[in-house]
């Protein structure tokens, strides 16, 4: 192996209330492309953990860089981290063949001015066949793919939604690209389990996926890594800090969940506010939380509920809540940035999480580092983060039982508040981007070693 720099960490992440610590470790500094078809300012998932993994890694000496797609919004810097961008056709799932192509371009260029130790790899939104991925191995280095759900997965989930009645397909072009198209993107998806040194699955739910799908070969290597969350954006509020508070208070009041004890942080409050995030498409399941909201409001008619998220239902989903005698309940809010959405997050008291498909599902554990209990769908790979301890589990697709795991969960104060410790204790155990950083750092060196 050539040894470009060495380095001895010890990792640290805390809290007020603990502190995590390893031991020091001898670490062979790298320079690590990362290659995603997301990057900020898209902030979807994959550009979110890229972002935090990349300045991670940056940390902790290593020299990453990043290529992703044009946009026309300045991307934000991070110390050791470089951003290259490159052309993309814009239409919907062919993008991820076009910028895969040219970042294939860029990868060459940069390794030649500055050589590159290992390439990581976003899968799905970058498409390379099985030739492209050989030369990458043999001309570049390893390449260890991390896996972000699949296209057969998400066609899936959408039939899935479209059989509880969520929404109509064809009225989201790239919902509809994803179910014409994903048997033929899936070929990149197999290219890349096959073509990687080591791939590594976001949950052990995507992990079964490929396997039952995409048939790997059997000296397929793959480990599970779930994604953390950013733990200093996303924390519970700070009732005893003045700003902190005020600003608690004026989300409170401007969904009118103020009652007295929703202002001082009470978990029993009789005003409690719901919140729902994801985009506002068939398979995030917000047309069945809207069929369940009548019966929690029955036993809650205090309750409010909010949904954050762009995308194109936004007016179904109001004329829904209209004709369902709800509207004066529900409020939909477009996406906003990771400061808001944080403060919405620890100001809430339940956050409903309704998904028909997720590869893993960030929302959930950005709840529970906030100090927010979740409930959520009784299935992978969302029960690999969420169970009793943190929050509740209901049916898939059931607006009944969904409202039952709601009410149950507001009729129980005192076991929210229990929840909501644990919550944040098992994000910072387990779900961070230190734990992340470290975790692809051991698979790089690996994949060098291999």
């Amino acid at each position: 192996m050539d040894l470009k720099g060495l380095a001895l960490f010890s990792t640290e992440a805390g809290t007020s209330s603990m502190t995590f610590k390893c031991p020091l470790v001898l670490v062979v500094l790298m320079h690590i492309a990362m290659v995603s078809g997301e990057y900020p300012p898209r902030w979807g998932g994959i550009g979110s953990v890229v972002f935090h993994l990349a300045g991670h890694l940056a940390q902790r000496g290593h020299d990453v860089t990043v290529i992703t797609r044009t946009h026309q919004k300045r991307t934000p810097a991070q110390p050791g981290v470089s951003v290259l961008h490159v052309p993309w056709l814009k239409a919907p799932m062919a993008f991820t063949r076009s910028y895969g192509k040219h970042a294939l371009t860029s990868l060459r260029r940069l390794h030649l001015e500055k050589p590159v130790d290992v390439v990581h790899t976003l899968l799905p939104l970058v498409s390379w066949n099985e030739r492209e991925y050989d030369w990458v191995e043999e001309n570049i280095g390893p390449v260890v793919s991390a896996l972000n759900g699949s296209w057969i997965g998400e066609r899936e989930g959408m039939k899935l939604a479209a059989r509880h009645k969520e929404s109509a397909t064809w009225k989201n072009p790239n919902d509809l690209a994803i179910l014409l198209t994903a048997k033929h993107y899936a070929k990149y998806e197999q290219a890349g389990i096959t073509g990687s040194t080591i791939s590594v699955a976001i949950s052990e739910s995507t992990k079964n996926e490929f396997e039952q799908w995409y048939q790997p070969p059997d000296d397929w290597d793959c480990e599970t890594v779930l994604y953390g969350v950013d733990h200093s954006v996303f924390r519970p509020v700070n009732h005893d800090d003045e700003e902190d508070q005020l600003a608690y208070e004026a989300i409170r009041t401007t969904y009118g969940a103020a009652d007295e004890a929703a202002l001082i942080g009470r978990a029993d409050t009789e005003t409690p506010l719901l919140l729902a995030v994801g985009r506002l498409v068939a398979r995030k399941g917000h047309r069945t939380l809207l069929r369940a909201m009548p019966e929690i409001l029955k036993v809650h008619p205090g309750a409010k509920l909010v949904i954050i998220g762009r995308g194109h239902m936004r007016k179904t989903l109001m004329r829904q809540a209209k004709r369902l005698g709800i509207g004066h309940a529900v409020s939909i809010q477009p996406g906003m940035s990771f400061e808001r959405l944080a403060l919405h997050f620890r100001s809430a008291d339940l956050v409903i999480y309704p998904s028909y498909y997720e590869g893993q599902g960030l929302i959930p554990l950005e709840a529970l580092a906030s100090g927010t209990p979740v409930v959520t769908v009784n299935q992978p790979p969302l029960t690999e983060m969420i169970d009793s301890t943190v929050g509740g589990l209901f049916a898939c697709g059931d607006p009944a039982d969904l409202a039952r795991s709601v009410i149950d969960s507001l009729n129980q104060p005192d076991v929210r508040t229990t929840q909501a410790q644990l919550g944040r204790e098992r994000v910072l155990n387990l779900y961070t981007y230190e734990h992340n950083a470290e975790a692809y750092e051991a698979i790089y060196m690996r994949a060098r070693e291999g």
